[in-house]
């Protein structure tokens, strides 16, 4: 059965993954995967219950769980309250909530689009306020 339009597929509490994770659609994590993930173009959350040692390559990743590993992200990185991330951080956009705990070091990159076309509205007094970083300086 195809998974919905605007629903991720989801890896369960009980599941546990060694190897290697590739897809081409937005996945939440709940359990325990050891390895490597890769969904270039889709959204990957690790959700509070999950346990992950990987590698990790996406669009954008939310973290509310556990992860040891490198993250690298052509869009945004949120590390939600309660996660425990110990790794590197290679993103266009970082968010971290309150309590949210982070060991390791962060790489802020222009997206090859901005760099391509950069817009003339993109000023540094028009960017949001918060704790949302990699906005230019």
């Amino acid at each position: 059965m195809p998974v919905a339009e605007g629903t991720a597929a989801s890896i369960g509490k009980s599941v546990q993954i060694y190897g290697e994770v590739k897809g081409s659609e937005d996945l939440l994590v709940d359990g325990t995967i050891e390895g490597t993930i890769t969904l270039s173009e889709s959204r990957l959350t690790i959700g509070p219950n999950a346990h992950v040692q990987a590698n990790v390559s996406a669009r954008d990743v939310f973290i509310l769980g556990a992860l040891t590993g490198d993250i690298t992200a052509s869009g945004r990185v949120e590390l939600r309250a309660g996660c425990n991330l110990k790794g590197d951080i290679r993103a266009a956009r970082l968010s971290i909530e309150e309590n949210a705990i982070f060991s390791g070091k962060v790489d802020l990159a222009v997206s090859e689009r901005a760099t391509a076309a950069p817009s003339p509205s993109a000023a540094p007094a028009s960017a949001p306020s918060g704790a949302l970083f990699g906005t230019a300086h």
